[in-house]
């Protein structure tokens, strides 16, 4: 992860720049009017596609590679980024190679969050307690 913007190769010749992802992009892409279209009971990768779609138009700014019918090169629009990320493995690259190490750093930090109570209070004790009838001093 890096604070600069950097290329990212999605698919043989398929690269695409990206912003770094920020806490205030998340934010924005979470806010993004397009979700706000999608029914209540829509599924969840329904969902998935629109908030990567949202990340996307807010972090890709340059891209090789997408061109029309004639092969000539399209300019970076928030349609053709909808419609690149409509197109099956250029989502699936796009979740693993942009959005994942962000994601699993934010499954890292959920994952080990601090004890109420300090470092062992979340834990469960595994040793069996003694027998009452344990001799307190030995015989001597």
């Amino acid at each position: 992860m890096t604070t600069e913007p950097r290329w990212i190769d999605l698919l043989p010749g398929l690269m695409i720049r990206v912003a770094p992802i920020t806490t205030s992009i998340m934010a924005a892409a979470r806010s993004d009017v397009s979700l706000d279209t999608l029914d209540a009971d829509a599924p969840k990768e329904v969902l998935a596609v629109a908030m990567a779609q949202a990340v996307a138009r807010m972090v890709i700014t340059e891209w090789s590679g997408v061109g029309d019918a004639e092969g000539i090169d399209l300019p970076v629009t928030p349609e053709g980024i909808d419609a690149l990320l409509n197109i099956w493995p250029v989502f699936e690259a796009f979740q693993e190679k942009v959005l994942g190490p962000y994601l699993v750093l934010d499954a890292e930090k959920n994952g080990s969050a601090p004890s109420p109570n300090g470092i062992s209070a979340g834990a469960s004790d595994i040793a069996q307690p003694a027998p009452d009838t344990a001799p307190t001093a030995l015989p001597g």
